[in-house]
């Protein structure tokens, strides 16, 4: 086995053990392996947990998404308000409604979407007559910061509010758990998320028409569940599609390992916490505290990415030369994230150009996203801060 300080770090690496091991083996040895009984048990132990009305497990968050936005009923010429600053399924799956993301800057000293810029917006695209039907809210990170201003605007102008919780599980708040009291919310459960089924989500809501809606859709249009053709009696072939839904369920397999990982789902999250505050205090506290920008400590937060932000003014190295050289010495790292205003589809379709979104331009020239893994041990968070402090030790102006 490889010492550890020449062993290579990942950037992430999913916390799986023998109770997920056996979940897999029982549903394999049950001869059923898709969408089934190990499902509905996730979604209402999902429910429970979370304190969601209702639950509808899927096989990616983008789905979920999908799902939502659906059935909500957004249609070509509809807009929906949505950070710049976050990944492409954000925006791609209103584009997968026909309609057109706006995108907003985020706020001063943060990585989430800027209320007051928000507001600026609805008002000037009510003025002139556009469909603004709504917002989604990404929490970057696992911060859900500004959710209730967004909340309290969506209701002010009478728009829908959805949140993009990928990053953002389990987090509570005042008013319950975070995704649980706005119109809908999906969470991911990608393999680098905070609790992982390999590929999936969840889609949590309290609208009774939303669900309904993501229940059928989800499975091709079909109105009952697909799975009582082979468990009824009497005729259950005979069923009818109402829509032309999609193929968007989650398989037992899946849904078995997430039963397991939601029961381990605080337990992830300390470990987070943890090592984000070793983070915190050792470079916070270092020779080089002030060649670097740290996230800000949050209780409140699910701590999914630790995400550095380089002073370049004070460095003579750039944010690509600081990764490269940290991957050399066997740190896995990532960069979170390319504006979606600078990737070429949505630059050139809707004319965007880098000045009208400064903020988030600046901030990915200059972010890291250091590793972060609830296995992470000290040592390996000891190692990491270090080949960080050398290298802009060496690259200080």
């Amino acid at each position: 086995m490889m010492n550890l300080s020449t062993e290579t770090i990942p950037f992430a690496r999913p916390s799986l053990g023998k109770e997920e091991e056996d979940a897999v083996l029982r549903v394999m040895r049950s001869g059923w392996l898709t969408t089934g009984a190990e499902a509905l048990a996730f979604e209402k132990e999902f429910e429970t947990y979370t304190g969601a009305t209702h639950a509808l497990a899927v096989n990616s968050a983008t789905a979920g998404l999908h799902l939502v936005l659906e059935a909500l009923g957004l249609k070509p010429g509809d807009k929906v308000l949505v950070p710049t600053y976050t990944f492409t399924a954000s925006a791609e799956v209103i584009r997968y409604c026909g309609a057109d993301p706006v995108f907003v800057d985020p706020a001063e000293g943060s990585m989430n979407m800027d209320p007051a810029e928000c507001e600026k917006i609805i008002r000037a695209l009510q003025k002139e007559g556009s469909a603004i039907k709504g917002i989604m809210a990404v929490h970057i990170a696992g911060d859900p910061e500004f959710l209730e201003e967004l909340w309290t605007l969506s209701r002010k102008y009478n728009l829908f509010l959805i949140e993009d919780a990928a990053h953002c599980f389990p987090v509570n708040s005042e008013r319950g758990m975070i995704g649980t009291w706005t119109d809908a919310a999906v969470y991911s459960f990608y393999a680098n998320k905070t609790i992982t089924t390999g590929e999936g989500g969840m889609v949590v809501t309290g609208s009774e028409k939303i669900r309904d809606r993501v229940n059928v859709m989800r499975l091709h249009g079909i109105n009952k569940a697909v799975w009582a053709r082979y468990t009824e009696t009497g005729a259950p072939w005979e069923y009818d599609v109402i829509a032309p839904g999609f193929k968007y369920n989650m398989s037992d397999m899946a849904a078995a390992i997430g039963r397991v990982q939601l029961r381990r789902a605080v337990e992830f999250l300390n470990k987070r916490k943890e090592a984000a505050q070793t983070y915190l205090n050792i470079l916070g506290n270092s020779e080089v505290s002030e060649l670097l920008d740290l996230p800000r400590w949050k209780e409140d937060h699910a701590w999914h990415l630790f995400i550095i932000t380089l002073k370049l003014e004070k460095l003579n190295i750039s944010r690509n030369d600081f990764i490269r050289m940290l991957n050399e010495r066997g740190v896995g790292t990532s960069v979170h994230f390319k504006p979606l205003h600078m990737m070429s589809y949505y630059k050139k379709y809707y004319s965007l150009k880098e000045e009208d979104y400064p903020l988030s331009s600046e901030l990915y020239r200059r972010v890291v996203s250091l590793p972060l893994f609830p296995d992470m041990s000290r040592e390996q968070i000891q190692r990491v801060c270090e080949t960080v402090i050398d290298l802009l030790k060496a690259g200080m102006s």
